[in-house]
């Protein structure tokens, strides 16, 4: 008789190791003893009983339908080495059975007498039951550890694995790609860009998968959708929903802002018209009944006349005609124009608060910069009893080096962080004031891109339209200081925030 022996093992560990050599010798001692010839040897390196993509064995069905009536039985090392389930198991042996061959198992007395079919059944029934108590076991610690906030599966684009000082195994932003996944979800969350718009820039700055392949549109749809990369372990199917041992890479709001703009994307056509010209308050008004970002499109009359409008599409409650919305937008824009006498105020608030930060700092950098050069002066004096003088020994040499140099680079940041770099605040001034004095003039004139990011400087959580007019504006901070100061004589505010944000 003619024999094939199949040999698996169910990890890639595990070929390390002598069980695949050890399995090949019994399968061959027993065909020996049972005075048959091995007619080929299979071996399975890595692959789960319970797939039923496993290459060697369909080669092993494929050899033996190629060569009917030529081999007469398939030995295992031990029926779980063929199949995890009985399902599985009942269909190989019957596949085989139809080729005229018979199953035998080196650990286990089968055999076609009633006995040997009775104990083949009760093993592959044991194998069944000991993978299923293995999965439960899996399962069950799966999920404990996922509500201890731990992420038990592969880390997702932008995190790695890594261990803990206390072994256990987290996970942490990936240096290379954190910032590009954070960059991602930044610019999905304005809502002024489409996932294809958001790809195309991620490509360009080098966003890769682990294998060094571009990100599929499907793929940057699930990143944008993972909780994980807001520092939450959520897996729905288990109700498990907490807060993760991990850094998260982009805070709540902006991973929350970016399901609201997922939600109210088209289903077609995704922000077909998002940075039309024709609509530059499109996504940034709001809708006042459902909370919806309203959307712009083209309509035709019955005499052939083209309007457009801005309307919601999810409740319908806003609609009104593009040049309506923009007056009205016009009008708040005018609102807001301060009177100069205020603006004067301000200015002079800010200058002296800015002389006053000046003078400071050239009192205090002469005292750091005879700081540094003391320090310079000890690391110095340091080398030389340690290199010429051999009066320290290598231990307090390296330890005093260490605590030298961490001073010196201390005083030197600070030296550098505190030094006049010569910006031109009147002119910051002067430039504020101008925008917001033409803030009508200037949304008129300028295009498309500009507009947007006028209105979001202006106006940074967007505005709210309840069909009869805007509600009640939440203003960037420099309108704020001007409010308190048309209240106050004198308003000391900090020139933080007045840096010129678009070009004049």
């Amino acid at each position: 008789m003619r024999a094939v022996t199949y040999c698996r093992v169910s990890t890639h560990q595990q070929t390390k190791n002598l069980s695949l050599p050890a399995q090949r010798q019994e399968c061959a001692r027993f065909c020996k003893r049972q005075g048959w010839t091995v007619a080929r040897v299979f071996v399975e390196r890595g692959e789960s009983a319970k797939s039923a993509d496993r290459p060697e064995l369909n080669r092993l069905l494929d050899y033996c339908r190629e060569n009917l009536g030529a081999i007469d039985v398939m030995v295992v090392y031990s029926l779980d080495r063929l199949a995890r389930n009985s399902y599985d198991h009942h269909a190989i042996r019957t596949h085989l059975g139809r080729l005229g061959m018979t199953l035998r198992a080196v650990t286990q007395p089968i055999d076609e007498t009633p006995t040997g079919k009775l104990m083949e059944g009760m093993l592959a029934a044991i194998a069944q039951f000991d993978n299923d108590q293995r999965a439960e076991k899996t399962t069950l610690g799966m999920k404990e550890t996922l509500k201890r906030g731990r992420w038990t599966f592969l880390a997702p684009i932008g995190y790695r694995h890594v261990h803990k000082p206390d072994g256990t195994k987290t996970i942490e932003p990936d240096p290379e790609r954190a910032p590009l996944v954070r960059r991602a979800f930044e610019l999905y969350a304005t809502g002024d860009y489409s996932k294809r718009e958001v790809l195309d820039q991620l490509t360009v700055l080098g966003l890769r998968t682990r294998r060094g392949n571009k990100l599929s549109p499907q793929s940057l749809g699930k990143m944008l959708k993972q909780p994980l990369y807001a520092g939450r372990v959520r897996n729905d199917g288990w109700g498990i929903d907490v807060q993760g041992d991990f850094e998260p890479i982009v805070d709540e709001h902006t991973f929350h802002r970016v399901q609201v703009v997922t939600r109210n994307a088209p289903v077609t056509g995704e922000r077909r018209f998002r940075n039309h010209p024709d609509f530059p308050l499109r996504r940034f008004v709001r809708c006042g009944s459902c909370d919806s970002p309203l959307t712009g499109s083209w309509c035709r009359s019955k005499t052939g006349r083209r309007y457009a409008y801005y309307h919601c599409h999810r409740c319908r409650t806003v609609s009104l005609r593009k040049e309506v919305l923009e007056d009205r937008f016009l009008e708040l824009l005018d609102l807001l124009k301060p009177k100069p006498e205020y603006l004067e105020a301000l200015r002079e608030s800010v200058l002296a608060v800015w002389r006053q930060r000046k003078r400071d700092l050239e009192e205090i950098q002469p005292i750091l910069e005879k700081r540094i050069a003391k320090l310079e002066e000890q690391k110095r004096r340091l080398v030389d009893a340690y290199v010429y003088e051999q009066a320290i020994d290598r231990y307090t040499y390296r330890n005093e080096l260490a605590r030298i140099s961490q001073e010196l680079t201390l005083v030197k940041v600070e030296h550098h962080g505190n030094e006049v770099d010569g910006l031109d605040v009147e002119a910051v001034l002067e430039f504020a004031e101008y925008v917001v004095l033409n803030a009508r003039r200037l949304w008129g004139e300028f295009p498309l891109e500009l507009r947007q990011r006028m209105q979001k400087v202006l106006f940074p959580d967007g505005l709210v339209y309840d069909g009869e007019a805007f509600r009640t504006p939440v203003t960037c901070s420099f309108f704020r200081d001007l409010e308190r100061s048309e209240h106050e004589e004198v308003e000391v505010v900090s020139p933080t925030g007045f840096e010129p944000v678009l070009p004049a």
